[in-house]
């Protein structure tokens, strides 16, 4: 009886085997999901908007979605062959490729965007399978650069949703703000007065209060629940996908700046929530899985789906890990797609009450980073990497039109996306600069 009490404990959140009580398990899956819900379904309602969706056809495609997700995360936190890294990574919907999928269904039309994701995926898995023959040209300071880049990059969706979401008619209102605040001191005050596993749920406990301050102030908007039905199936490729060599290519490009925050997210859960470095294995299913569950979303008609850092953020800061825990949080996910009255509840939480709490989770990541650059040696070389690599890769985003000589497309996502910049800084920087075997920290 000892014995069996000790493998289901509450305890068994901080580990990443051992089963949980499934009352304690929920409320930590749940976490985790509203963390990543609302982000889960703006890359569909935007890129649907381009591609001239009705409303219909968008709830449907974000019920694809939200199944996709779910799957995805289920093979990643248990692994299917080698497809899988077997860490606490929540898979989403993916905000990287936006810019490209919105000129693609513009320019060629949804089908072509979707035969775009197939075929990227599918070059993306093989690249992860094949992971232990080059993932040893990335060096523990060019891994550290990625995972403090990813942190930085995210402090604008952050401060965007505690505004009250990008485009709101009312970003940056009084409302917005008191709402984010409430939710942020009620997650402050969990984490500093909680005890035992209480203490981890903070940011479920700020949502929960977020949300109710948030219903006696009319903030709350029902009308996703308007003509939805209770249960809905989702079928195999709704849009058949068209597949051109330019949507392809440029699809390609751009997984491979996803696999680069795909190995930064890897590589941060690993070290904040397990504190070790990820194996070749475990980086080359993250990967995998990456690539190969795209090209199911893409077999769904939906976009790609890749790790999502804002979870990595969650596991930084509360230190839970378990993979049951995590995996019942995917099942709600995959129940929200086939029971829309689900999905729709899941909506309605304001963007300023997940701001609330996104804005310290992405600092989590950040802290992480810099520990993880410690760790690696302050030696003048490090350094050097470390400062160039951020400033240009941070610097440059923050500037528009610095990149306007390239290509629209490749203008746009050089300027989105500061983790890929970083990424190729540091690394050709790692190889050009040369080793002092005998350098010691300066710090």
């Amino acid at each position: 009886m000892e014995a069996k009490a000790k493998s289901s404990s509450v305890e068994n959140i901080y580990t990443l085997e051992g089963r949980v009580p499934l009352g304690k398990a929920v409320p930590f899956g749940l976490q985790h999901i509203l963390a990543m819900f609302v982000a889960n379904l703006a890359p569909m309602l935007i890129v649907g908007g381009v591609a001239g969706f009705d409303s219909a056809q968008k709830t449907f495609f974000i019920q694809n979605c939200m199944i996709v997700a779910g799957i995805g995360t289920l093979v990643q936190l248990y692994p299917v062959w080698k497809i899988g890294s077997g860490l606490p990574i929540v898979m989403g919907v993916s905000f990287t490729f936006v810019a490209i999928a919105c000129y693609i269904a513009a320019t060629y039309g949804y089908p072509a965007v979707v035969g775009a994701v197939i075929v990227g995926g599918l070059v993306e898995g093989v690249l992860g399978l094949l992971a232990r023959y080059w993932r040893k040209f990335i060096s523990p300071i060019v891994a550290s650069c990625v995972v403090t880049a990813i942190g930085f990059s995210l402090l604008g969706v952050g401060a965007n949703s505690f505004g009250g979401g990008v485009g709101a008619p009312d970003f940056g209102s009084a409302q917005n703000l008191i709402l984010g605040t409430v939710t942020l001191i009620t997650l402050l005050a969990v984490m500093v007065l909680g005890k035992g596993y209480i203490k981890r749920l903070a940011v479920l406990f700020g949502l929960i209060v977020g949300y109710i301050v948030a219903l006696f102030m009319g903030k709350v908007n029902f009308s996703a629940f308007n003509g939805i039905s209770i249960i809905s199936l989702p079928h195999i490729m709704p849009i058949m996908p068209e597949f051109h060599l330019t949507p392809i290519l440029s699809f390609v490009l751009v997984y491979l700046v996803s696999a680069t925050e795909t190995i930064g997210d890897t590589t941060a859960c690993s070290d904040m929530g397990l504190g070790r470095q990820p194996t070749d294995k475990e980086i080359s299913g993250s990967l995998a899985c990456d690539g190969l569950c795209s090209t199911v979303s893409g077999l769904f008609s939906c976009m790609p789906i890749t790790s999502f850092s804002q979870n990595v953020g969650l596991v930084a800061m509360t230190k839970v890990v378990n993979r049951f825990t995590i995996a019942t949080g995917a099942i709600l996910m995959i129940l929200a797609g086939l029971f829309p009255p689900v999905g729709a509840f899941f909506a309605t939480l304001p963007d300023a009450v997940l701001g609330g709490c996104t804005v310290i989770m992405f600092g989590q990541i950040i802290v992480s980073g810099i520990d993880m650059i410690i760790r690696c040696g302050l030696t003048e070389r490090n350094m050097l990497i470390i400062s160039l690599s951020l400033s240009l890769g941070l610097g440059f985003t923050l500037v528009n039109g610095i990149f306007s000589i390239f290509p629209k497309v490749v203008e746009e996502e050089l300027q989105n996306n500061c983790v890929a910049i970083v990424f190729i800084l540091a690394l050709v920087l790692d190889y050009v600069l040369p080793r002092d075997k005998n350098a010691k920290p300066v710090m």
